[in-house]
C-alpha cells in the first residue's frame, strides 16, 4: 500500500479513486492532482513508483489543505462560530441540524446518541 501523507491508499483500485481516501481530496481534485502530475489515471495506486509518491506528496503539502490542517481548520471554524453566539453556533451545540433542514419529521441523522423510533402499530 503506499502511504501519501500518512494514509494508507488502496493499492487494488485505480489512482483517480485511490486518492480520494484522503481526507480533502474528492473526485475533482484527485483528477487535478493527476494532471498536473502528468500521471495516468487508469493506473493502480501499487504501480506507483516511489518518485511519483513523494511527488504527490510534495505537492498535496504544498499547494492544497488537506488532513490534519483541513479538520483542525475546520473545528476553528465551529469554535468560532459557538463563541461569537451566533445561530449556527448555537445549532452545532446542541448537536442539532445547522443548514435549516426539517426537524420535526425526517431527522434520523443527527449527532449524538441513536434514540430509537417506536414501531408502527397495525
Amino acid at each position: 500500500m503506499p502511504r501519501i501523507i500518512g494514509i494508507d491508499i488502496p493499492d487494488k483500485k485505480r489512482l483517480e479513486i485511490s486518492l480520494t481516501y484522503i481526507y480533502g481530496v474528492g473526485r475533482h481534485l484527485a483528477m487535478e492532482i493527476i494532471n498536473k502530475l502528468q500521471l495516468d489515471p487508469g493506473k493502480k495506486a501499487r504501480e506507483l513508483t516511489q518518485d511519483e509518491v513523494a511527488r504527490i506528496n510534495a505537492l498535496l503539502q504544498s499547494d492544497y489543505m488537506v488532513e490534519g490542517d483541513l479538520r483542525r481548520q475546520r473545528q476553528n471554524n465551529i469554535k468560532r462560530l459557538i463563541n461569537i453566539h451566533s445561530y449556527r453556533g448555537l445549532r452545532h451545540r446542541l448537536g442539532l441540524t445547522v443548514r435549516g433542514q426539517r426537524t420535526q419529521t425526517n431527522a434520523r441523522t443527527r449527532k449524538g446518541r441513536k434514540k430509537t423510533v417506536a414501531n408502527k402499530k397495525k
